[in-house]
C-alpha cells in the first residue's frame, strides 16, 4: 500500500470540509522516520505500528466519547467561544454546524 499526501479541493459546503482540511494538513508530513525511530527503540516491526496507529485513530471516535479527549472537547470549545464572541445568528449557526460535523465523527468511530 503507497501512503502518499493527500491534495484536493472542495467545494466550501461540502460537509466533510474541515476533515478534508485537517488531512491535507496533516498526510504532507512523513511519518516513516518517527515509526522507523519508535521501531528501533521498542523492537516492534514498523507494519505492526502503523497497523496500531490507524486502529488507535479510527477508534478514537468511540474513545473521545467515552473519555471526550481533551482535543475534542478544545475544538468544540473553540467553536462555541467564537461564535459568542461574535455574537450573530450567523456565527452561532456557523458553530451548530461545526459541532454537528465534529458528533457525527465521533458517533461514525462508534458505529464500527
Amino acid at each position: 500500500m503507497e501512503f502518499y499526501p493527500y491534495r484536493d479541493t472542495w467545494d466550501e459546503d461540502d460537509p466533510h470540509a474541515n476533515f478534508k482540511a485537517e488531512v491535507a494538513i496533516h498526510s504532507v508530513m512523513d511519518p516513516l522516520p518517527t515509526l522507523e525511530n519508535l521501531s528501533r527503540a521498542t523492537g516492534i516491526p514498523v507494519p505492526c505500528l502503523i497497523r496500531y496507529v490507524l486502529v488507535k485513530y479510527a477508534t478514537s471516535g468511540a474513545d473521545a466519547l467515552i473519555a471526550m479527549t481533551p482535543i475534542v472537547l478544545q475544538q468544540m470549545e473553540q467553536h462555541v467561544q467564537r461564535a459568542e464572541a461574535a455574537g450573530t445568528v450567523q456565527a452561532r449557526l456557523d458553530a451548530y454546524e461545526a459541532l454537528r460535523q465534529i458528533i457525527a465523527w465521533l458517533i461514525a468511530g462508534e458505529s464500527e
